[in-house]
């Protein structure tokens, strides 16, 4: 596709409609060719996150999620939620005509976009049907749509990145869905969960990051598990190791970063999917399955 040029001595890769005179050829610097792409507008269906759970055979391409609060491989765009999840589309099409009508609520601000990226702790609210979701993370690190009540649907979690202080000395947290709140509780600090109102966009509650208090994991190889925080081991200059024991007694650890509190003691401040975010193992899942069915357990002296 490209043939190789020489100039002024030098050795340099141009297209071959490109003009090779002594003016202009193509971006060259440092001996490297370099092409302006601008943003990404393509996403492959094989290199979509796997907890969307897309099937291979439906296709070659996947929503590209668009920019926003969430990042790519964190969220879940609205087109999933509605016509993957919730089957009340059957195509991209449909999705459009549902959004247009401006029947879709995304903490509380109408979304229109196929592709905005709804992301954890999003409460999706839709008038027509009388539906509230909350968007959380099963046992095994799946999205999952929590159906909630209208009074648990006015207000949602965020956890606190960042604490500054702005120009005039105006002090304000940073979270983790995009949110910048000025003049926040002095006693809030990093690594805590804010509630925050949806309709105001206030304060309401903290709930600091401290030992016994319910967490719940957003990253790493323990997605989706629930359990109080037990230890946390300081590594200055590395990551910070936390330690958490879940209901049915295990033990696991992880980054620090990758812990979201969600309650204090054992009281959580939003309702969890089945399972309570305790993880099963396969023979537990396969007991499960066969008692369900009321088949008979075998069992391995």
């Amino acid at each position: 596709m490209y043939k190789i040029i020489s100039l002024y001595g030098q050795s340099k890769l141009v297209h071959p409609f490109t003009k090779s005179n002594n003016t202009s050829i193509i971006c060259y610097q440092f001996g490297s060719l370099i092409i302006a792409r601008g943003p990404k507008k393509h996403l492959k269906r094989l290199a979509a996150p796997n907890h969307w759970m897309l099937d291979k055979l439906s296709g070659k391409w996947a929503p590209r999620p668009s920019s926003g609060p969430h990042k790519l491989r964190e969220c879940l765009p609205l087109i999933l939620v509605l016509r993957n999840r919730l089957k009340y589309a059957l195509t991209k099409k449909e999705v459009t005509l549902i959004l247009m009508q401006r029947l879709v609520k995304v903490d509380g601000k109408v979304r229109t976009d196929p592709n905005y990226p709804a992301g954890f702790m999003d409460v999706i609210s839709i008038e027509k049907t009388k539906e509230n979701f909350r968007l959380l993370f099963d046992p095994k690190g799946r999205f999952t749509l929590q159906r909630i009540t209208p009074e648990e649907a006015k207000f949602k979690l965020a956890r606190v990145t960042r604490v500054e202080t702005g120009n005039q000395g105006i002090p304000y947290v940073h979270t983790d869905d995009g949110r910048t709140i000025r003049y926040p509780d002095p006693a809030i600090s990093i690594h805590d969960t804010i509630k925050i109102d949806i309709e105001t966009g206030k304060i309401t509650a903290f709930i600091p990051f401290e030992v016994n208090n319910l967490c719940m994991i957003v990253g790493g190889h323990n997605l989706g598990r629930v359990g109080a925080v037990t230890h946390r081991e300081k590594h200055p200059g590395s990551f910070d190791i936390v330690h958490v024991t879940d209901t049915a007694g295990h033990q696991f650890a992880t980054r620090l970063s990758n812990v979201f509190i969600i309650g204090k003691a054992s009281q959580t401040f939003v309702s969890l999917p089945a399972g309570k975010g305790v993880r099963r193992s396969r023979v537990d899942e396969r007991n499960a399955a066969l008692k369900k069915r009321g088949e008979k357990i075998e069992t391995v002296a």
